[in-house]
């Protein structure tokens, strides 16, 4: 059994499926050359001659320098009762000059009869006849299996002919495709299995659906009953709820099945790879993704924390530079001496957790916790207060007080903001006008300081979030504000907690602009 594994990466076909993905002809195109520089084999462009844009991006990716990875573009067999010579479908496949055609085709004898209509015979012959027409153009033809394992379990002797049907056209690889995603891994093992022992694993690959959560589970077990090609999207992007995904597939297949691939020495890029593409498709990242989440060695716990620092491996399951992440320590009402330590050095401050000033620390902040606040995502307001209870936190400037203001006139609605700080002993008074109130504070602000402090200049509000803590209190519950800000190199997160949203838009506010006075 080959120890090798081949990548077929089919982001730009089935991935753009998944609602809300939407990708550009430079989107695409971009992402072709990341994804061949990270080392995968195939590259599916998608449908060419479907809509404009698939066109557009045939006729670019021509142009392409790739070293590596080969582009395929995607269709099905000929038409029943069309000659492959005359066939729309295939011509337009040929024309779009990619070395490699994806066909699908039917398996499963509920759709030859039911959807195309026309005899099992007829399909076998159209398999056979479109995969030798292409092949003796000079391509290279993966043929997809459609809906074969519910293919196989209605009939599993005609499933395994169309199989036998593209092998004698030339494919050179089966990909067996759980199209509807609800296959379990025992029964996939065993279906994969059979088709292995029949054609070779070098001729097998699998592509999965997640509709039961098992598309990386059911991949794996298509590896390790001797597939050697698996087909699968970035983030698990694809129609209904997705596809396998790569980035959990690919270390998995590395890391702990010992696989080896192309891509096995670009791992450690996998983590920048996922973000590049919920980048591309406007989509903000999950957190909890395996090996590649922000938070997939984020530890809590204060005796998970102080573990993980003696021994990483503790309560890693892998190193998380392997897949270009980092280990990570969250503050909470949970968190112990050692785990304030940890975070503090992480965030750049060397704390003995020896030292007296840790008991008042823990203390106050367990009572903020239990008051709302929450420095998870608030990075910089943490470093803040750990600097305050060392002494180590400067005064940039002095809040003497502020005032909002918010009229409509008429469908027009703006907010006033007005704020008094002291800087370097000098009175600042400012005002500002934008659209909402929050705005209008943050403006202010930075009038009040920019003169002063012109590194202001390139620093942005990224996002804000509120939530209510207490909705018991109706309009006058304990809100809590978390604030993203951003200069171009850096991004940090800051908190705020009132019974008024704007006194807690201006905390974390306020934090914010601390926070890059302090840090340059």
């Amino acid at each position: 059994m080959s120890n090798a594994v081949k990548i077929y990466d089919t982001t730009l076909r089935d991935g753009t499926q998944g609602e809300g993905i939407s990708f550009s002809v430079t989107d695409k195109l971009l992402i072709a050359q990341r994804l061949d520089q990270f080392g995968v084999d195939y590259i599916e462009g998608g449908f060419p001659g479907s809509n404009p844009r698939d066109i557009t991006f045939f006729q670019e990716a021509q142009k392409l320098k790739l070293k590596h990875a080969r582009l395929a573009a995607f269709g099905s067999t000929r038409r029943a009762g069309v000659r492959s010579e005359e066939d729309s479908q295939l011509r337009t496949l040929l024309d779009s000059g990619m070395p490699v055609l994806t066909i699908v085709g039917k398996t499963w004898t509920l759709h030859v009869t039911e959807i195309l209509r026309t005899t099992l015979e007829e399909n076998l012959a159209m398999i056979e006849d479109s995969t030798r027409y292409l092949v003796a153009q000079g391509r290279e033809v993966i043929y997809d299996a459609e809906h074969f394992f519910d293919g196989y379990k209605s009939d599993p002797d005609y499933a395994m002919k169309t199989l036998a049907a593209a092998m004698r056209g030339g494919a050179s690889n089966l990909s067996l495709c759980d199209t509807n995603g609800g296959t379990m891994v025992d029964e996939f093992k065993a279906i994969v299995g059979r088709a292995v022992s029949e054609f070779g694993g070098d001729k097998v690959g699998v592509h999965c659906h997640n509709d039961s959560g098992l598309g990386v589970a059911l991949t794996l077990a298509g590896v390790v009953a001797g597939a050697t090609l698996v087909q699968g999207t970035a983030n698990g992007y694809g129609e209904r709820v997705g596809n396998a995904n790569m980035t959990t597939v690919l270390p998995n297949l590395i890391l702990k099945l010992g696989k080896t691939a192309h891509c096995a020495p670009q791992l450690a890029q996998l983590r920048d790879l996922s973000l590049f593409f919920d980048e591309l498709a406007n989509l903000r990242p999950d957190p909890k993704a395996p090996y590649v989440g922000h938070s997939a060695f984020a530890h809590k716990g204060g005796l998970h924390a102080n573990a993980a620092q003696k021994v990483a491996r503790s309560y890693e399951h892998i190193d998380p530079s392997l897949v270009g992440n980092r280990t990570r320590v969250l503050v909470s009402d949970m968190a112990g001496r050692s785990s304030l330590a940890l975070k503090a050095r992480e965030l750049g401050i060397e704390l003995d957790e020896k030292r007296p000033e840790m008991k008042g620390l823990i203390e106050e902040l367990k009572e903020r916790e239990f008051r709302g606040y929450e420095y998870e995502a608030a990075d910089a307001s943490f470093r803040l207060l750990v600097e305050r209870h060392l002494g180590q936190r400067q005064t940039f400037f002095e809040v003497e007080n502020y005032r909002v203001i918010i009229e409509r006139h008429g469908q027009e609605l703006w907010a006033e903001a007005t704020v008094k700080l002291k800087v370097n002993g000098q009175s600042v008074h400012t005002v500002a006008e934008e659209a909402g109130p929050v705005g209008a504070l943050d403006k202010a602000l930075r009038l009040a300081l920019d003169k002063t402090y012109p590194q202001l200049a390139d620093m942005r509000l990224r996002d804000y979030k509120v939530r209510i803590l207490e909705g018991n209190s109706g309009a006058g519950s304990r809100t809590r504000v978390l604030i993203e800000s951003g200069d171009g190199a850096k991004i940090w997160g800051t908190v705020g907690v009132s019974d008024n949203i704007i006194d807690a838009s201006w905390e974390a506010l306020r934090d914010s602009v601390e926070y890059k006075l302090a840090i340059g």
